[in-house]
């Protein structure tokens, strides 16, 4: 490599490095951050406002202060607000400058008036500076505290602070009644004290204020302080349930993903059987009550808890009706009647209550005529529970003409 090569590398170098160190400087000043720049004009700064300063609104930054120019009676400031949030900020918006601290820098405080109707900011428009009374004397208080307090080391003013409210505790009508006095006493020997007078009005506003907000101020660090120690305290526990929910969630996901078709063709097609078992719902409480009315009769039929296990029943054959005919034997259910529970009482043994033309005598045929209503009607319910009753040897269900009425419907029967 020869020496004016050498030496051309050298100069790139230090060309490469000036232009990262402007980039970075320009990167820093944010100049190719886009920003929508108003003036905010202010008959005063006080102290500590300088560029850079924040600008905030209702606790959000959405600004700095990138310029601020000296004009006679005051200055303007250049404000470079977040793109993004301008469409927030009324034309109406007020400013206030603030210290963060006593001991702080200023920031741009925006209010943002209740109800505001103006459209949003836009660049090159005049922001005014809060001139409300409360705004006032808060600026004014800190403007003429900020001295005093900067020459005290804040040490020294805690510990004294702190022992002049123990000290004033619980005294405060004296302390007043003492401040009245020397303030008559002072009057006499100081033209200027009317001011003084004002000053510490004006403090003892602020401090009722402070003495106001303190409280819940204090409340709500301390429930803070209680939620997030739970919070860290459970933060394995809140992983494992994120996992576990969204892991749920995906599986649901899928799920109806790939069934959606199924499910929605599903409702479709059981509308009808949900209507049915709809308008029959009324009656299946007291048919589920008259089966586990008929659970104990089935036990004893069956044998339960005996060493006899299988159906007792008394049964004697008759002549064969002939063979199934299609057409004529098929089973027809025209009921149009719907739900219904009918009354579930039994019939006494040997006898048929209620029903003309059948006394109760033993040995006579008893032919189940056509006249004993619908099948399953309270009739035939009755009927069947005389027959069935004394083999079963108990109380029979009002509801077993369903399970044994389609055996004895047309066949003689003899009632021994």
């Amino acid at each position: 490599m020869t020496k004016l090569l050498r030496r051309a590398c050298g100069v790139v170098f230090l060309v490469v490095v000036a232009l990262l160190a402007t980039l970075a400087v320009q990167v820093y000043q944010k100049k190719f951050v886009t920003a929508v720049m108003v003036t905010l004009r202010t008959d005063r700064l006080g102290n500590q406002l300088r560029e850079n300063a924040e600008v905030k609104a209702r606790g959000v930054v959405v600004g700095e202060v990138r310029a601020v120019h000296i004009r006679a009676g005051g200055a303007d400031l250049r404000l470079a607000l977040d793109s993004a949030q301008i469409s927030h900020l009324p034309k109406d918006v007020a400013a206030l400058l603030v210290p963060k601290t006593l001991f702080g820098q200023r920031y741009v405080q925006l209010s943002i008036p209740e109800h505001s109707t103006a459209g949003p900011l836009a660049a090159g428009d005049v922001i005014s500076q809060d001139r409300s009374a409360n705004a006032i004397e808060l600026e004014k208080v800190f403007d003429d505290l900020l001295p005093v307090l900067q020459a005290v080391q804040p040490q020294k003013l805690a510990a004294t602070l702190t022992a002049v409210a123990t000290a004033i505790d619980g005294r405060g009508g004296r302390l007043g009644d003492t401040l009245v006095i020397a303030a008559r006493y002072l009057e006499e020997f100081n033209p200027n004290l009317p001011q003084v007078n004002d000053d510490i009005r004006d403090l003892a506003k602020v401090s009722d204020l402070y003495g106001d907000i303190s409280p819940d101020l204090l409340d709500s660090l301390t429930d803070a302080a209680v939620t997030l120690n739970t919070i860290s305290e459970k933060n394995s526990d809140l992983n494992d349930l994120y996992v576990q929910v969204t892991s749920s969630a995906q599986e649901i996901t899928t799920f109806l993903r790939n069934n959606k078709d199924i499910i929605i063709r599903l409702t479709g097609e059981s509308r009808k059987t949900l209507e049915l078992t709809a308008r029959y719902a009324p009656s299946f409480p007291c048919t589920l009550e008259a089966m586990n009315q008929l659970r104990p009769s089935l036990d004893k039929a069956f044998g339960a808890g005996t060493g006899k296990p299988g159906l007792h029943i008394e049964a004697t054959v008759t002549e064969p009706r002939g063979k199934y005919v299609p057409g004529k034997d098929d089973p027809v259910y025209s009921s149009a009647l719907g739900p219904r529970c009918y009354p579930s009482g039994v019939a006494p043994h040997g006898g048929i209550p209620g029903i003309p033309g059948i006394p109760g005598i033993p040995g006579t045929p008893a032919p189940v005529a056509d006249d004993l209503g619908l099948a399953n009607s309270p009739q035939e319910q009755e009927l069947i529970s005389t027959l069935v009753a004394p083999q079963v040897g108990g109380d029979v269900p009002a509801w077993s003409s369903v399970l044994v009425g389609a055996l004895y419907r047309g066949a003689e029967v003899n009632v021994s």
